[in-house]
């Protein structure tokens, strides 16, 4: 095919690479809010790698190990979708160049769309080697267009990441705090058990309140940068979502009526917690899906009944409430579990399914971890479901 078919069509083909590509890089970094548009190449990555990335650690057999791979992945994606776009950005100016004619000068060799390229990539990061230079006006105006683009590209990236990185990190402050305040992995059981004691209902109001604000920040951060949803916690046993699965539990728990509770914040709390799953199941495209098992049996609703009492606090019980508690449930259940599933991650339990230590009571140095538990585990440790 002669230079005349293929330049229009290759000059074409560069700028809608590049309009796509830009404007793709400006919604995930510099624009802070939720797109809805159905196409878009970010969501396009995502759905691919995650996909392929899912299958492969599926294939190995321990969970310990899957589990860390499986936190690779929201690191490593993000530097990968950082190179694709400078790639499409360099490809798109390089057709461009060569739908114009390929209009450079080059101390050795023959123009063609591989010294376009060669430019693009080298005017791009910056790097003005010298030795392929563009003789025509459009030539240079284009050049000067990419290294213009290209460096505030570099910039834009170098702001992005730390961003990233810092919400991530105050995603997890959190969600370490509730180790201690709601078991390891957390439950709703727990969290509420711990709190049974004077004045607790005023610290479980102050901790309902601050997931409050944490619901709120995690939705906006999450929807904006979807990318942090794969980023996973420091220990195997924690995440995000079963946190705030905890949370939702509790906060339902207590609306359905536990005497002297908070219950108005727990109303706040539960508001804000299920606005923020079902804003991240849209992004995700992840439908509500009914939960294949009973994550509630009555069984284990008798234990927390019994348990809070035995603590001074009195869980509301009767057919009522077992229908008011069943509606909350079906408000978030259908959402965090399609969540999960797509995340890879489990939900928690209700109550702990077994006696174990937290993550503050373990540590790696073997025989001290004894000591540690005997000289500081607290009291209302030693009782348990």
């Amino acid at each position: 095919m002669s230079h005349l078919v293929t330049a229009p069509g290759a000059f074409a083909a560069g700028v809608a690479i590049f309009l796509i590509v830009i404007w793709d890089a400006f919604e995930s970094i510099i624009l802070p809010r939720r797109v809805t548009r159905q196409f878009r190449l970010t969501r396009l990555f995502f759905r691919v790698t995650w996909g392929m990335w899912r299958f492969f650690t599926g294939l190995v057999s321990s969970r310990k190990r899957r589990e860390t791979l499986l936190g690779f992945y929201g690191p490593l994606s993000l530097l990968v979708l950082v190179a694709v776009w400078a790639f499409g950005l360099v490809l798109g100016f390089a057709l461009m160049q060569y739908g114009t004619g390929s209009a450079v000068v080059m101390t050795s060799g023959n123009p063609g769309f591989q010294a376009d390229f060669y430019l693009s990539g080298t005017t791009f990061f910056t790097l003005g080697l010298g030795d392929v230079v563009p003789r025509s006006g459009f030539a240079r105006a284009l050049v000067v267009s990419e290294a213009g683009l290209g460096f505030g590209f570099l910039a834009a990236v170098i702001g992005y990441l730390p961003f990233i990185y810092g919400s991530f990190s105050k995603r997890e402050v959190d969600i370490s705090l509730l180790d201690s305040r709601a078991g390891t992995p957390p439950t709703a059981g727990e969290l509420l058990r711990r709190h049974a004691y004077e004045h607790g209902q005023e610290a479980l109001a102050g901790l309902l309140k601050d997931w409050e604000r944490w619901c709120a920040e995690m939705m906006e951060s999450h929807l904006s940068y979807p990318v942090l949803a794969f980023f996973r916690s420091q220990h195997d046993n924690q995440s995000w979502i079963a946190s705030l699965t905890a949370i939702l539990d509790t906060c339902a728990l207590v609306m359905v009526g536990v005497e002297d509770a908070c219950e108005k914040q727990a109303e706040l709390t539960f508001a804000i917690a299920r606005h923020a799953v079902v804003d991240l199941s849209q992004v995700f495209e992840t439908a509500p899906v009914p939960i294949p098992y009973e994550r509630l049996t009555p069984d284990q609703l008798r234990l927390i009944r019994e348990a809070l009492a035995q603590h001074g606090l009195k869980l509301q019980d009767g057919e009522e409430a077992d229908r008011k508690l069943a509606k909350l449930r079906k408000m978030y259940e259908p959402y965090v579990y399609a969540l999960a599933t797509y995340l890879d991650q489990s939900l928690p339990a209700w109550i702990p399914l077994k006696k174990g230590k937290d993550n503050w009571q373990t540590t790696a140095w073997g025989q001290s971890a004894g000591l540690l538990e005997k000289e500081i585990a607290p009291a209302h440790h030693d009782d348990h479901f």
